[in-house]
């Protein structure tokens, strides 16, 4: 059975990640926001060239399925240990965020 995952568990094993390496002199702002950049944009290239139904269906081929789900892993480790970095609770962000566009866009 998987064990619970949260947010603080997770940015914890990167930083232990991190640490066993010795790249937390690595692990700067500027770094790990490149860095997510690059991540993010292997994830667009895997739809680059698909249809809008190609993309739509890019989880049923076990192969394009297992490149978007560590390119997503990816993504998501980059931004959990730039928010570490920086003091930024990425949760709490989110949820003030949506708020904000609640208000900004709000249903008709």
């Amino acid at each position: 059975m998987t064990e619970h995952l949260d947010v603080a568990k997770l940015q914890r094993r990167l930083a232990e990640f991190a640490a066993a390496r010795n790249w937390q002199p690595y692990h700067t702002p500027k770094n790990l926001a490149s860095a997510l950049s690059v991540e993010a944009s292997e994830l667009v290239e895997i739809f680059q060239w698909l249809t809008p139904e190609e993309s739509s269906r890019v989880m049923d081929d076990p192969d394009s399925a297992h490149r978007v789900t560590d390119e997503v892993a990816d993504v998501l480790a980059y931004l959990l240990q730039l928010c570490e970095v920086l003091g930024i609770d990425p949760l709490a962000a989110l949820d003030a965020k949506i708020d904000r566009n609640e208000r900004r866009f709000p249903a008709p």
